[in-house]
C-alpha cells in the first residue's frame, strides 16, 4: 500500500498539525488498527510522513517474524470468505493490552493488502493481454460481464429493438420505419412465389432479391412474436452489404443503401406480379405504396416542353430555408417563368407539380455536399423545421390555377416587404459615414446633450493654494494668440542661436512651461459629462421642442413600417390556408435522425405509434418512450451535431397503412398478426423463442458454478450485542440489521462514552436507569440540535452521527430511538463499572423492544440508507484525493460509482445523499482531461500510444458518456459531451494523419456519437470499508478545504 503526502505535509513532515496530517493519522489508524494518537503521531513523525513507511515501521519486527496464528491464515484462500472472516475473529483478540495480537492483527493486514494487491495486478495484466487482442468491445461487455439473459426479454407486445453486428444502425432506422407501417408489413410477411419460379429463377440479382425477401420475411416475423428484447439482422445485412464494394466495417451512405433495399423489394414483388399478370409496374405494390408521379413544366429557350416523371424519396436542398415548406416551394419552382427584358416573347423557368402522390411520401433532406475548398464532403446543419401534419394541395397539379394565383400574390407582397425594409433601414441605420445608427436614438443622444447643465463648481481653499493666480484674461483665453506668437517666436531664436547655446545655457523650468500652448480651461475645470457651455431657456424650450416633436414622429414612421410589414407576413402565412388547399392532409410516421459528421457518425428514428398514441425511439437494441420535444429538438438540427435527414409521411386518410381498423387497444396488435402468419413462420419464432429459454438455463448453470465473491463486511468483524435474544432473531435479515445498527453504534462508541461520562452524578445519586435516562436525552437533545445546524462547505454533520442523518431525514420515532438505545448497548462500551452497568440496563430494555414496537424491515431500510451515504461519500472522496494527485482515471471509476449509488438515495429525498452537483462538477473535469489524454495519444501516430488512447476511449470514456445521456442530463454535461465529440470529430479527413489512423478513427467514431445502444454494466471500483470507525468527517474536511483551494467551487 502506498500513499502521497502532499506538498505542504510533505515539508513538514509529520510535524503539520493540519487537516492533511491529521487525514494520514486516520489511515494509519485504520491500516494498523492502533487507536493511540501519540504513537501514530510519533510513527509518522519517525517516518518523515510517509505512510507506508510508518506502517513498515509500526509492523517490522512482526513481519519479520510473524506469529504462528497469524501465518496459519492465507489471506488467498480465505479473502472474500465469510468462514476464513470468522476464524480470523476467534483466533485473535482484539484487546489493547494485548501487544503480540495486535501485532497479528497489524501483520494479519498487510497480508490482506499484499493479496489484494496480487490480484490486481494479476487483473491488471489479464486487461492488458485482452486489449492486445482487440482494441474495440463488444456492445454488450461494457465495464462488466454480460448481463442477465432475463433482463433481455420482452415485455408484452414492446416493440423490438435491432442488434447493431458494426456500424449497422442505418439498417435499424430504415427497417424499423417500414416495418411500422401495417401495410408493408403485411406485404413482406405474404410474400410468396410458386415452386415452379423458383426453380426455373436464372438471373444472379432474382436470386439475391428473392433470398432478401426470404430473410426479411424471417427478421419481420421474429419482430412480431419474439420473445427477446432485440433481434439479430445479421442473414438479411450480409446479402445487403455484398451488393457493396466498400469493406464490411464502413458505414454506409443511407440514402443509397435505401435505395438499394427499396429496388430490391420492387424486383422481388414485381416477380410476383408476373405470375398473374404480364409485366406491369404499376400493379407492383411497392410502386403503389412508396412511389408517385410528377410533372415538369417550363420554358426554354422560347420553347415550352413537358414531361412526367417517377419519384421515390423526393430529395429536398437544405441549404437556405427555414422550413419543410419553404424546402418544397424551391423544389417545385425553379427561377421565375417571366419574359426577358430584351426579349418579351421568350421566357425561361420552370415548375413541377405533383400528378400523383403515393401513401407513403418520403423526403430525403440533402444534409451532406462537398466542399470544394477542402475536397471532402461536409455536413450541413443547418436548423430546419417540419410539421407534424402538412397539407399538399398546393403542390399537385390539380390545384395548379389557384396556387399560381397565391404564387404571383406572394411573390408582389414580398416586394412590397422588401421595399418597406428597405425604408426601415434608412430609420435604423442613419447617418451618411461608417457608422451608422436609429435616427431616434440620435435625436434622444442630441436632446440629452442640450439638456445637460453644467455644474456649478466651488473650489476649495486647497484647490485655491495649488492653482496659480490668473487673471480673468486667461481664465477666458483671450492670452491665447499671444502665448502662440511668443513660442513660435522662441523656437525661431532657438533655430539661429544652435545647439551649443542650449548646452551652454539651458532653458529654465518656467520657460519651458510658458512655450507650450495653454488650454483655454484647466482639465480639473473640465465637467464630467459633455454640456452646451451656454444655452438660453429660448432656445433650450425650441430644441426641446422640435427633437421631441421630430423623435415622437420617426418613432411612429417605424412602428407603422414595422406593422404594415407584420401584417404582409401574416397575409402570406395564411395565403395557403384556404379549406380548400387543406384536403390532402399527410401526418409524419418517421423521423430519421443522423448525428455526427459527413465521414461518420450514428442513426436512428422517431416513429409514430399509432396505437400507444405516442412517439418511441428506436434506437439499435434499444426502444423507449419520447415526445415531440425530444424530437424537435434532435431533428430540427442548428444545435448539436444531430439532424433529420429522412422524413416519411403518411396519407391521414389512409388509416389502414397504420393501424388496424379493430386494434383499439394498445397490446395485442403483434399477437394477432403472429396468429396469421404461414405456419413455416411460425416455427420458426417458436423455434427462436425455444432457443432463448434454453440460452437463459445454461446462462443460470454456468452462473450456479461460480464460486460467489463475496465482499468482507462489518458482519464479522464485529460482535453480536443480542445474540442471547433468542432463536426468533437470529435469522439473515435480523443478522443483516444488527450488523449495521451495531456497526453505526461503534462509529458514534467515543460520543456515546461522552454522554455516559456526563452522567456521574445522576448515577451516584439515582442509580444506573436514571443515569440512563439522562444520558440517552441528553445526547439525543446533543444531536437534534446539530441535525438543525446549517451545513458549511467543510463540514457534514450526517458524517458524524447516524442519528443526524435519521433526524435530518424525518426517520420514524421509534427507528430513532432504537438506534440511539443501540448505542448505549454496544459492548465496546465496556470502559468502567458505569458504563458496564448503563449498557446492560439498554441491552434488557432493548429486549423488550417487540416487533409490533418497530418495524424492522422499515429499521433495516434506514440503516442500509446511511451505510450506503456513508459509502458514497468516502467513493467521493476518494475521487476527488485522485483528482488532485492526478490520477484521472482511478478517479473517474470512484466518481461515477459515487454517482450512480448516489441518484438512487436521492430519489428518496434531497438529504439522503450527497451533492449531486460536486460529483458531476468533478466527473465531468475527469471525462474532459481523460479526452484530452487519449487524444493527445492517438494523435501521436506511436503504436502503443495510440493503443493506450483508444483504450482509455474505450474502456472510460465512452461507458462514462453513455451512462451521463442514458440519464437526466444537465446542460454543462451535454457541452463537455459536445466537445469531446468534436475533438474526435475534428481529425476526419485530416490530411498529415496516416491512412490507419483514419481507419481507428472511422471505427471509433460510431460508439462515440452513439448514446442508448450499449448495456452499461458498471465494474465497482476497489473494495472501500465505508463504516470503518476512523474519523471521516476530518477527512472530508480536509479533501474540501483543498478543492476550495484550487477550485472556484461552492459546496452546498
Amino acid at each position: 500500500m502506498t500513499a502521497e503526502l502532499p506538498a505542504e505535509a510533505a515539508e513538514g513532515g509529520a510535524e503539520s498539525q493540519g487537516p492533511n496530517c491529521q487525514m494520514l493519522l486516520n489511515r494509519l489508524g485504520e491500516i494498523t488498527g492502533i487507536q493511540d494518537p501519540s504513537f501514530l503521531h510519533a510513527a509518522l513523525k519517525a517516518a518523515n510522513g510517509d505512510l507506508t513507511d510508518a506502517v513498515n515501521f509500526l509492523t517490522e519486527e512482526r513481519v519479520k517474524e510473524p506469529g504462528q496464528e497469524a501465518v496459519a491464515v492465507e489471506p488467498s484462500d480465505c479473502e472474500g470468505s465469510a468462514v476464513g472472516k470468522e476464524r480470523r475473529t476467534n483466533v485473535i483478540d482484539l484487546t489493547p493490552d494485548s501487544k503480540d495480537d495486535l501485532q497479528a492483527v497489524i501483520a494479519l493486514s498487510l497480508l490482506e493488502v499484499q493479496a489484494v494487491e496480487r490480484d490486481a495486478n494479476r487483473a491488471h495484466k489479464a486487461n492488458a493481454a485482452e486489449n492486445k487482442n482487440r482494441s474495440k468491445r463488444k456492445r454488450c461487455e461494457v465495464w462488466g460481464e454480460n448481463p442477465k439473459q432475463n433482463d433481455w426479454r420482452r415485455v408484452d407486445d414492446w416493440p423490438v429493438g435491432m442488434k447493431n453486428i458494426g456500424n449497422t444502425c442505418w439498417f435499424s432506422a430504415v427497417i424499423q420505419s417500414l416495418f411500422q407501417l401495417p401495410e408493408f408489413r403485411r406485404l413482406v410477411l405474404s410474400y410468396s412465389l410458386p415452386q415452379s419460379m423458383l426453380e426455373n429463377c436464372r438471373s444472379r440479382s432474382e436470386k439475391r432479391n428473392i433470398a432478401f425477401m426470404q430473410e426479411l420475411q424471417y427478421l419481420f416475423a421474429l419482430m412480431l412474436g419474439t420473445h427477446r428484447k432485440f433481434v439479430d439482422p445479421t442473414a438479411s445485412l450480409e446479402l445487403l452489404k455484398g451488393a457493396f464494394k466498400s469493406a464490411d466495417e464502413q458505414q454506409q451512405d443511407v440514402s443509397e443503401v435505401t435505395h438499394k433495399l427499396l429496388d430490391w423489394l420492387e424486383d422481388a414483388f414485381q416477380l410476383s406480379v408476373n405470375v398473374n399478370s404480364p409485366p406491369d409496374k404499376s400493379e407492383n405494390p411497392m410502386v403503389q405504396l412508396f412511389y408517385g408521379t410528377f410533372l415538369t413544366e417550363g420554358v426554354h429557350e422560347g420553347n415550352t416542353f413537358s414531361k412526367i416523371e417517377t419519384f421515390g424519396q423526393y430529395p429536398l436542398q437544405v441549404n437556405g430555408y427555414r422550413n419543410l415548406n419553404e424546402c418544397l416551394e424551391g423544389a417545385m419552382v425553379e427561377r421565375e417563368i417571366e419574359p426577358l427584358p430584351s426579349d418579351q416573347s421568350v421566357k425561361y423557368g420552370q415548375e413541377r407539380w405533383f400528378t400523383k402522390l403515393p401513401p407513403v411520401l418520403t423526403f430525403e433532406l440533402s444534409r451532406f455536399e462537398f466542399n470544394q475548398s477542402l475536397g471532402q464532403p461536409e455536413k450541413i446543419h443547418n436548423k430546419l423545421e417540419f410539421p407534424q401534419i402538412i397539407y399538399m394541395d398546393r403542390y399537385l397539379y390539380s390545384s395548379k390555377e389557384i396556387i399560381q394565383r397565391k404564387r404571383e400574390e406572394t411573390r408582389k407582397l414580398r416586394k412590397q416587404i422588401a421595399i418597406l425594409q428597405q425604408k426601415l433601414e434608412r430609420y435604423m441605420k442613419y447617418g451618411s459615414g461608417p457608422s451608422r445608427f436609429p435616427l431616434p436614438d440620435m435625436l434622444q443622444y442630441v436632446l440629452e446633450f442640450a439638456s445637460t447643465k453644467l455644474p456649478l463648481v466651488v473650489p476649495s481653499a486647497q484647490d485655491s493654494q495649488m492653482m496659480p493666480a490668473q487673471s480673468p484674461a486667461e481664465c477666458c483665453g483671450l492670452n491665447e494668440p499671444l502665448q502662440q506668437n511668443s513660442v513660435l517666436e522662441t523656437e525661431s531664436t532657438e533655430n539661429t542661436e544652435g545647439a551649443a547655446s542650449t548646452l551652454i545655457n539651458p532653458p529654465s523650468q518656467q520657460e519651458l512651461m510658458s512655450k507650450l500652448p495653454q488650454p483655454s480651461r484647466l482639465p480639473a475645470e473640465m465637467p464630467e459629462c459633455p454640456a452646451p457651455r451656454v444655452v438660453t431657456e429660448e432656445e433650450m424650450s425650441l430644441v426641446r421642442t422640435c427633437l421631441q416633436r421630430w423623435r415622437s414622429e420617426i418613432e411612429q414612421d417605424i412602428q407603422d413600417l414595422k406593422d404594415c410589414i407584420t401584417r404582409i407576413n401574416q397575409s402570406i402565412g395564411q395565403m395557403y390556408g384556404d379549406p380548400v388547399l387543406r384536403q390532402v392532409p399527410y401526418r409524419l410516421h418517421a423521423v430519421l435522425v443522423h448525428e455526427g459528421q459527413a465521414n461518420a457518425g450514428h442513426y436512428w428514428a422517431y416513429i409514430y405509434d399509432q396505437p400507444r398514441k405516442n412517439w418511441l425511439k428506436y434506437n439499435d437494441i434499444s426502444v423507449t418512450e419520447s415526445s415531440w420535444e425530444e424530437l424537435e429538438r434532435d431533428s430540427y438540427g442548428g444545435l448539436k451535431n444531430a439532424s433529420a435527414y429522412c422524413l416519411m409521411y403518411i396519407n391521414d386518410k389512409l388509416s389502414h397503412l397504420v393501424a388496424d381498423d379493430d386494434d383499439d387497444a394498445e397490446t395485442g396488435q403483434f399477437q394477432k398478426e403472429v396468429e396469421l402468419l404461414p405456419p413455416e413462420l411460425q416455427n420458426y419464432i417458436q423455434e427462436d423463442n425455444w432457443r432463448l429459454e434454453q440460452e437463459v438455463e445454461e446462462w443460470e448453470q454456468e452462473q450456479s458454478c461460480k464460486i460467489p465473491q463475496i465482499e468482507p463486511s462489518a458482519t464479522s468483524e464485529s460482535q453480536d450485542f443480542t445474540s442471547e435474544s433468542g432463536p426468533d432473531q437470529s435469522s439473515g435479515c435480523e443478522h443483516r440489521i444488527r450488523s449495521l445498527s451495531s456497526e453505526h453504534a461503534r462509529i458514534a462508541k467515543d460520543q456515546t462514552a461522552q454522554a455516559i461520562a456526563n452522567t456521574a452524578d445522576a448515577y451516584e445519586k439515582n442509580g444506573i436507569e436514571a443515569a440512563l435516562y439522562e444520558a440517552f436525552h441528553e445526547e439525543y437533545s446533543r444531536l437534534y440540535l446539530l441535525a438543525k445546524e446549517t451545513p458549511t462547505p467543510h463540514n457534514d454533520p450526517r458524517l458524524q452521527h447516524v442519528l443526524i442523518y435519521f433526524l435530518q431525514n424525518n426517520a420514524p420515532k421509534q427507528v430513532v430511538e432504537r438506534t440511539l438505545l443501540e448505542q448505549f448497548a454496544d459492548r465496546n462500551l465496556s470502559y468502567d463499572e458505569r458504563s458496564i452497568s448503563i449498557m446492560q440496563v439498554a441491552r434488557a430494555k432493548l429486549k423488550e423492544i417487540g416487533p409490533d414496537d418497530v418495524n424492522m424491515e422499515e429499521y433495516k431500510k434506514w440503516h442500509e440508507d446511511y451505510s450506503s451515504f456513508r459509502k458514497v461519500s468516502v467513493y467521493l472522496l476518494t475521487g476527488l484525493e485522485l483528482y488532485q494527485n492526478r490520477k484521472y482515471q482511478e478517479a473517474l471509476t470512484y466518481l461515477v460509482y459515487a454517482y450512480q449509488s448516489n441518484t438512487s438515495l436521492l430519489m428518496k429525498g434531497p438529504n439522503r445523499g450527497v451533492d449531486e452537483s460536486l460529483i458531476a462538477l468533478y466527473r465531468r473535469k475527469c471525462l474532459l482531461k481523460l479526452n484530452d489524454m487519449a487524444a493527445a495519444l492517438f494523435v501521436s501516430s506511436a503504436e502503443a500510444d495510440v493503443l493506450e488512447g483508444i483504450n482509455i476511449l474505450n474502456e472510460l470514456i465512452i461507458p462514462c458518456m453513455h451512462l451521463i445521456i442514458n440519464n437526466d442530463i444537465s446542460k454543462d454535461d451535454l457541452d463537455a459531451i459536445e466537445i469531446m465529440r468534436n475533438r474526435w470529430c475534428s481529425y476526419l479527413g485530416q490530411e498529415d494523419m496516416d491512412a490507419n489512423l483514419q481507419m481507428k478513427l472511422g471505427e471509433l467514431l460510431p460508439r462515440l456519437l452513439d448514446c442508448s445502444a450499449e448495456v452499461i454494466i458498471l465494474k465497482e471500483p476497489p473494495k472501500i470499508r465505508p463504516n470503518s470507525p476512523y474519523d471521516l468527517c476530518s477527512r472530508f474536511a480536509a479533501v474540501m478545504e483543498s478543492i476550495h483551494g484550487t477550485a472556484p467551487l461552492t459546496v452546498k
